[in-house]
């Protein structure tokens, strides 16, 4: 199963036909992909399973239907335990950035934390997983399917926001505060979080 969100609202992938009466399952090779994005941004549709027999046939038919751009991005500790974030859009986020030509994954999400931050001696210590969200660019929707990694640094320096993309701040956040930033964050972040980031205690008050 895979979770591809729409403005946090996430269209579910998989390979039943039927995973609850509220949602509207589509066969994936009929779907009319770009009507039922429409149709979640305006708010007339909010539970959607596209369905196929074989899992490994999901995605493939998807990126028939969406152009694919390809992103890699990481979870970045400190020596303190801290997690580096950025602020965009109102939003707190996690560095991430487009892949460029002739280089792998891991070069890109690290090239991208380094400059989204001003991190320097970024080391990745495991894949974490793979998000996918749908955006509009020059006026036509694409798939992002973004790569994410852990990573680990003794950088200790000036942060240094890259204000061109449109990031305002770039922090390290300990746990309370990576609880915090969360609240005010995208649904495909949070899938990156073990579930205790997410579960907020009564004395942590939320900004």
């Amino acid at each position: 199963m895979y979770k591809v969100f729409v403005n946090d609202i996430p269209i579910i992938l998989s390979t039943k036909k039927h995973i609850g009466d509220q949602y509207t399952s589509i066969p994936i090779k009929k779907a009319k992909i770009k009507r039922i994005i429409k149709q979640v941004i305006k708010g007339d549709l909010f539970y959607v399973n596209l369905y196929h027999k074989k899992e490994e046939k999901l995605l493939k038919h998807l990126k028939k239907k969406l152009k694919t751009i390809v992103a890699g991005g990481g979870m970045v500790f400190n020596e303190k335990g801290e997690i580096l974030f950025i602020y965009r859009n109102n939003r707190w986020d996690l560095p991430k950035g487009k892949a460029e030509k002739n280089e792998n994954i891991q070069e890109t999400s690290i090239r991208e934390v380094e400059e989204e931050t001003g991190v320097e001696n970024i080391e990745i210590t495991k894949f974490l997983q793979t998000t996918y969200h749908i955006l509009k660019r020059n006026g036509k929707f694409k798939l992002k399917e973004t790569f994410w990694f852990e990573m680990k640094t003794d950088y200790a320096g000036e942060l240094i926001p890259q204000e061109q993309e449109g990031i305002t701040k770039v922090e390290w956040r300990n746990f309370e505060k990576s609880q915090k930033a969360l609240k005010k964050s995208y649904e495909n972040i949070k899938l990156l979080f073990p579930k205790e980031y997410l579960i907020q205690h009564p004395k942590n008050r939320v900004l």
